[in-house]
């Protein structure tokens, strides 16, 4: 009796990273910024950089938006994706709330009047429009940072970049900041009406923040890479001792 002949095992479909930095480094003149960086960045993913102070993860972020060319190594994303960054403090312009948001989107291309529509309906999304009319300048902390998300959820970006993003705002404005990150990194809606994940990159020193937001984190060390584990591995398998003693607060 003649068996059939076994049938190839369907494979679950590759994503291709969206972003790729391979030996990637930075000098600031004898500064070494980050080195030897190899690291891949799939659609739809929420990485937490993380690391002490002058680790690498502000630099890295500006290298992934394109603000600081590398010294050495590549960088390879899509040039069709839309990127948007957010500063830990981002910068306002004297003049209302409105057309802070308003001067993004008219950079790009967008008539001015219908650039203050979507400015108000982003200022809207954040829960800010009975202040859409305020000076910037003169909002609290919590505010204009949910005036910079406003700003950059209106780009409608595929890439969310955010540095230390809640690290200098009161525990209330921390929390709201928080949830609009959660909420901001879902489906969004595309310039060509398409609906897709928004992937985010954020650096934090607030673990509990990286638990709640971060499907995977990377830790860095003197600009290296030392750990990139997936949220749940990171702070319950074991890590090298730097990554271990600072998730127990010893190194911050």
């Amino acid at each position: 009796m003649r068996h059939p002949e076994p049938q190839p095992v369907a494979m679950p479909p590759v994503l291709s990273p969206l972003i790729e930095l391979q030996g990637v480094a930075v000098r600031y003149g004898r500064v070494q910024a980050l080195a030897d960086i190899d690291l891949r960045i799939a659609p739809g993913e929420r990485v937490a950089l993380v690391g002490a102070n002058g680790s690498g993860k502000s630099t890295l972020l500006r290298v992934l938006h394109g603000l600081v060319p590398p010294s050495a190594g590549q960088v390879r994303c899509d040039a069709a994706q839309r990127q948007a960054m957010l500063f830990q403090r981002p910068h306002m312009l004297r003049t209302s709330a409105q057309n802070n948001v308003a001067l993004a989107l008219w950079l790009r291309g967008t008539r001015w009047r219908e650039a203050r529509a979507q400015a108000l309906a982003a200022l809207q999304r954040v829960g800010l429009e009975a202040i859409a009319a305020q000076n910037a300048r003169t909002l609290s902390g919590g505010q204009q940072q949910r005036v910079a998300l406003a700003r950059a959820w209106g780009l409608r970006p595929g890439v969310l970049l955010l540095d230390e993003p809640t690290a200098s705002l009161d525990p209330h404005a921390k929390r709201e900041v928080e949830g609009l990150m959660a909420d901001l990194a879902g489906s969004a809606v595309q310039p060509d009406g398409s609906t897709q994940a928004v992937t985010m990159l954020f650096s934090s020193h607030n673990l509990g923040q990286v638990k709640r937001l971060a499907s995977r984190v990377v830790y860095l060390e003197q600009g290296r890479i030392v750990a990139a584990l997936p949220v749940h591995d990171f702070f319950n398998g074991p890590l090298p001792e730097a990554a271990r003693l600072f998730v127990k607060g010893e190194i911050g």
